[in-house]
């Protein structure tokens, strides 16, 4: 049967799809509220879908759907089909590694220890935690707080009995109450675990006032050794939260979730706040196969997430609303306050996270990084194609002398020095950096289309404001060449980004990479510019020192220059050595020139 008819077969009610290649390989697993609807509109409409998304739908050859009851179980589903199939145009994890645990052990007198294997045991685990360094510290605060045991000592009512075991160092410095031995109850050891649960949990402001209290009561009643060891205990714990990050405690309990995207890569924070205080952090990086919306991208990062911590709070902060409804979970998106504040925290991460990943992937596979900056640019500006091929313009002048103009090209998002260009202002007088960036942009793309016209580039970045972008334009669209690049001024003040008919500048994200390239191809113009620039005023200054003294032209000159180099050389050098080259009366008149009417120190 076509692949049209089968989707016609789909219920509309909410579920997963999944589509499947010639192979019977399972190629992509999404969610729907509606999957008859949902399904339908990569057939319907095939023009409308990116290229990334035709490539996929082209190689459907058979859909298969399971209904679900709601949307969150859809999510869920959806999540654990993606781990158990890993199609290959579904959104990826980029990370493989395993987080850190604490894990609470199982079974009579349990362990509290770190790990990265998740034992189904009736052991209680509590993270991830992104930081193993955190992790561990939060171990060592527990064990230096609560006197449960570190040994693997399997500890029953029979071996305590026959006293199978004897007590170790921790038992005699105070750190072990020595359950191995008896030396504490069930009873009391249990309590101290559920204490510890309760910190993990993020209830360390209430334990601390339960030990307040405490603390208290025993001092009413002349308990002063079991008071102090409250107050030890208090202040440990309050010592231990002064550390954490501690947000405004009427915050309440909130999941915090934030999302940074780059053309095929995005990056995620969660923040798990309880009591005030952020009890869980974690990034995750995800690669997307076909092009994605960002609610989708969020609402996989949730399902994620929900995978690993279990239930969400009844509050999410977000900075969109994601693709998703679950039942008692309301998302929220702040404008302000304490809340926003927490959600600028989660970007922060976010942020951090993607330039670290793009500092490692810059140096460990350029290539794919060279790609992924095009991609961004591509995405951040508009553009049909990849900016494959990219060219900047920036004019030099100092009042209007020597006015020059600079083209760099980029290639694959690096410099190609040898495709550099200078120019020299032939057709305007002055400081017109208006007429200067209509004529340069003409004798540059004019010459291009005559030599190599299959060698036109993607992008033309000029250096400058709207001024600039509007003579650049007017010689494009005279050469017939407006409708075939994408062409963009990038304004150096606030490095804002102009676009041909859009009175408005477009902000790209400081941090992006997209605006890294942007800038270094704009400073690579002005530097190489002003080098040229330079090296013209310098020889101008030597030819009017020279062209000054009368009965010196063009091929004395020359002559002079060949012969010593340079006019400061000149000025040295003895009347003899000038009037090999020029004759006797005209050396005396340079030297007397030069030397501002004095001659090897005489008068």
């Amino acid at each position: 049967m076509d692949i049209k008819e089968i989707i016609k077969l789909f219920p509309h009610s909410p579920g997963v799809y999944r589509y499947y290649d010639s192979e019977g390989n399972v190629i992509y697993v999404g969610k729907a509220k509606d999957l008859n609807k949902r399904v339908a509109q990569y057939f319907v409409s095939p023009d409308r879908l990116t290229r990334k998304t035709a490539v996929m739908v082209s190689k459907i050859a058979d859909a298969q759907y399971t209904v679900v009851e709601t949307e969150a179980d859809a999510l869920l589903l959806e999540n654990n089909l993606i781990k158990q199939f890993k199609p290959r145009y579904n959104i990826l994890l980029k990370d493989s590694k395993t987080y850190p645990w604490i894990c609470v052990g199982a079974g009579d007198f349990p362990k509290v220890f770190l790990t990265r294997r998740l034992v189904k045991d009736g052991s209680r685990y509590f993270g991830p935690y992104s930081s193993v360094v955190h992790a561990r510290n939060l171990v060592e605060f527990i064990h230096s707080v609560y006197p449960v045991r570190t040994c693997n000592l399997k500890i029953t009512s029979d071996a305590i009995l026959h006293r199978k075991y004897r007590p170790c160092l921790n038992f005699h410095i105070g750190k072990c109450k020595g359950c191995c031995i008896g030396g504490i109850s069930r009873e009391e050891y249990n309590a101290n675990i559920e204490e510890i649960v309760s910190l993990l949990k993020g209830g360390g402001r209430e334990i601390i006032q339960h030990y307040r209290t405490l603390m208290q009561e025993a001092a009413m009643n002349m308990e002063f050794e079991q008071a102090q060891m409250y107050k030890e205990k208090m202040l440990s714990l309050e010592s231990h939260y002064s550390k954490s990050v501690i947000v405004n405690s009427t915050v309440g309990d909130v999941d915090v979730f934030s999302l940074i995207m780059d053309a095929s890569e995005a990056f995620g924070n969660f923040l798990r706040i309880k009591g005030g205080a952020v009890v869980q952090s974690l990034n995750l990086g995800f690669r997307m196969m076909i092009e994605e919306q960002q609610e989708t991208v969020l609402a996989s990062f949730i399902a994620e997430i929900q995978a690993k911590f279990g239930d969400l709070s009844k509050e999410v902060i977000v900075p969109f609303k994601p693709d998703m409804e679950i039942e008692g979970v309301e998302f929220r998106v702040p404008i302000r306050g304490d809340k926003l504040s927490l959600l600028e925290l989660s970007s922060r991460n976010a942020k951090e996270m993607r330039f670290n990943s793009l500092k490692q992937q810059e140096h460990s596979d350029p290539d794919a990084y060279r790609n992924m900056v095009m991609e961004s640019l591509q995405k951040q500006i508009g553009m049909k194609e990849l900016p494959v091929h990219i060219e900047c313009f920036d004019n030099s002048n100092i009042q209007g002398t020597n006015p020059v103009s600079a083209c760099v090209v980029f290639r694959n998002a690096v410099p190609s020095k040898k495709d550099y260009r200078h120019f020299k202002v032939k057709t305007v007088v002055g400081a017109n950096d208006y007429a200067t960036m209509k004529e340069v942009v003409n004798r540059r793309y004019s010459r291009m289309l005559e030599e190599n016209p299959d060698d036109i580039p993607q992008l033309v970045v000029i250096d400058g404001g709207k001024g600039q972008l509007a003579f650049a334009y007017e010689a494009l669209a005279e050469l017939g060449l407006a409708g075939r690049l994408t062409l963009i001024a990038l304004a150096e003040r606030m490095e804002e980004v102009y676009r041909v008919g859009d009175p408005y500048p477009m902000f790209i994200d400081r941090n992006s990479p997209a605006l890294k390239v942007l800038q270094h191809i704009r400073d690579e113009a002005h530097r190489f510019g002003i080098t040229f620039h330079r090296k013209l005023r310098s020889k101008s200054q030597i030819e009017s020192a020279l062209k000054e003294i009368k009965g010196v032209g063009d091929k004395t000159e020359q002559r002079l220059l060949l012969r010593f180099g340079s006019v400061s050389r000149i000025a040295s050098a003895s009347v003899e050595d000038i009037s090999e080259v020029v004759g006797d009366a005209l050396a005396e008149r340079i030297l007397n020139h030069l030397k501002g009417g004095t001659r090897n120190g005489e008068d």
